[in-house]
């Protein structure tokens, strides 16, 4: 079967290549292994913040006079987790491959690895084979699966990664977690607030790629809330005994036991049985590709987008990149000019230097662009602004007690921001204000006139350019 387009994998990232090529004349197909609509769908996303979800509304009814006398329970762990299920369509694709019918796109089912140049052999479950080719690109969009760290005994001893921790249909007693950043610190808020006694196990320290003020206010709610945080702890084995209890050696010696244990250490691609060694690329290993997705020493045919090329490790970022690689693929193939200029249309500048983030952790951690010290490890001359987000008024309307801290750094020899962090309840909404401004390279004189609407948290615009000054 020939197609002018195949991509490997149906995951949001796999699906917009394939959307962005139909939409423009050309035919594309998906191979996918597993779920169509992969990671995000089932497994990340949307079910982890549906288990987040309920007890953040919780704490803010809970955190208003009037309001916390109406709550009378607890969280309904069944109900929580039924709605989990719900945003996880209970593991079932029927509605993505209606979508993807719908949108002209079609679907190979089975374990796709590239034979060639612009060909892909398909096996199904059953066994049988067939034969892809490709006129114009083969796009990958494989993803990533979680890194299970080479501890002696770790993976003897069953551990969880994200993807049963986001499918969990029950709550342990105690969840001890192997890692601090995003995906610890979501499911430690998440499984404590659903009765779980858990322990954060963060060598690299909390949140260790934010600014730090934005893991110091993570740790100290996690604390809050019951969580053991230990900073600077290294598994150096772990073991499952026969009635199931997970235990866990630290390098000092101390012992963790637990009923299950989430290792969240980061990612590793899914690249090795994909058939790279037939196009002179090493199996197992990130796709590194130029700017418009085309991968480096590839061919000029073969395209890497999403998690795969480890540019940004981030479904909003993936489908980003899709829309790029998509549109660069028919502009090339139809011959019309190629726009790969900084922000142009065939390229994800923003991949670089705009990176919009936000961890549902409590407080919500929001974040684009560069931290102070990637800033100033990119050469920049910057200045750091700081600002109290309780000290806004309307942070005090949001809530009582209301903790939280707002950054800009700006880059002194342009006068625009180049980095936002902010940190507090609720704050995830905030954030689009803050790409835009550093997307558009918007000069801090022309903020000023950017008025903050009175009362709202987002008020806090003003205060960090009063604390600049003009």
């Amino acid at each position: 079967m020939a197609y002018d387009v195949i991509v490997l994998g149906a995951g949001p990232v796999g699906e917009n290549v394939a959307d962005r090529v139909v939409k423009g004349g050309l035919t594309a197909a998906v191979v996918e292994r597993e779920l169509v609509g992969g990671e995000c769908s089932y497994w990340a996303c949307m079910p982890t913040k549906a288990l987040l979800r309920g007890a953040a509304a919780l704490r803010a009814a809970r955190s208003l006079p009037g309001a916390r006398e109406a709550v009378t329970g607890d969280l309904d762990v069944a109900a929580v987790l039924a709605r989990r299920d719900g945003f996880s369509s209970h593991w079932k694709d029927d509605g993505q491959v209606a979508w993807l019918e719908s949108a002209g796109i079609a679907l190979h089912r089975g374990h796709g690895r590239i034979s060639g140049e612009r060909t892909v052999e398909v096996t199904g479950e059953d066994g049988v084979t067939t034969l892809l080719t490709a006129r114009h690109a083969v796009v990958v969009a494989t993803g990533s699966s979680a890194l299970v760290p080479e501890i002696a005994g770790l993976r003897e001893a069953r551990p969880w990664t994200s993807r049963e921790a986001a499918a969990a249909s029950g709550v342990p007693a105690r969840l001890a977690i192997i890692g601090g950043g995003v995906v610890a610190t979501e499911m430690a808020t998440a499984f404590a607030s659903l009765g779980s006694t858990v322990t954060v196990l963060a060598r690299d320290g909390v949140l260790p790629q934010a600014e730090p003020f934005a893991g110091e206010l993570v740790t100290a709610s996690l604390r809050e809330s019951g969580v053991t945080v230990r900073l600077g702890a290294e598994v150096a084995s772990a073991g499952r005994d026969g009635d199931g209890t997970v235990h866990l050696v630290l390098t000092g010696g101390d012992r963790v036991e637990a009923d299950e244990v989430l290792v969240a250490i980061g990612r590793t691609p899914n690249t090795r049985d994909i058939g790279l060694d037939t196009v002179g690329l090493e199996p197992g290993s990130w796709l590194a590709v130029d700017d418009t997705l085309r991968v480096l020493d590839g061919g000029g045919w073969l395209y890497a987008a999403g998690d795969v090329n480890r540019r940004v490790l981030l479904t909003h970022q993936g489908k980003y990149q899709a829309r790029a690689a998509g549109d660069v693929i028919v502009a090339r193939a139809t011959g019309a000019p190629v726009d790969d200029a900084r922000w142009g249309r065939h390229v994800a500048t923003a991949d670089g230097r705009a990176v919009p983030q936000v961890v549902f952790t409590d407080p919500e951690v929001a974040s684009v662009g560069l931290t102070a010290a990637a800033a100033e490890a990119a050469g920049l001359r910057i200045r750091v602004v700081d600002h109290d987000l309780a000290a806004v008024a309307g942070s005090a309307l949001h809530a009582e007690g209301f903790r939280g801290q707002a950054r800009m750094v700006v880059d002194e020899d342009r006068r625009v921001i180049v980095g936002f962090t902010v940190a507090g309840p609720d704050v995830a909404e905030l954030l689009h204000a803050a790409t835009i401004a550093i997307v558009g390279e918007v000069p801090l004189d022309r903020l000023w006139h950017a008025v903050p609407a009175f009362p709202t948290v987002s008020e806090v615009w003003l205060r960090l350019l009063e604390s600049y000054g003009r």
